[in-house]
């Protein structure tokens, strides 16, 4: 056990990987429940916030506890298939203004 979380520690990830995704191109009537379904499969999340006004619609923030469930959903999930929607998967930057 001890091995494999030293082991982990050592992987080197991109400066842009972070716990918050930021997804784009949801269907509007996805519910909090499907996002969990969705992106729980990747593990423990702490928050998901899904766009509630016209400028934000069809967003959503997914925080997870552990930075690799992240990239693992980021790396999984961008172009999943949602309702016939594809989804756009990015690493969440705090600097960067979403439209």
């Amino acid at each position: 056990m001890a091995m494999a979380m030293q082991k982990k520690a050592n992987v080197r990830l991109p400066p842009e990987v972070n716990r918050i995704l930021y997804v784009r191109n949801l269907p509007y009537k996805i519910t909090a429940e499907e996002m969990y379904d969705i992106f729980g499969k990747y593990g423990a999340i702490r928050q998901i916030r899904i766009g509630n006004t016209p400028e934000t619609k069809g967003t959503a923030f997914v925080v997870y506890e552990d930075i690799f469930d992240a990239k693992n959903a980021c790396d999984h999930l961008s172009g999943f298939n949602v309702c016939n929607r594809y989804l756009v998967v990015l690493y969440y930057q705090p600097n960067k203004i979403y439209k």
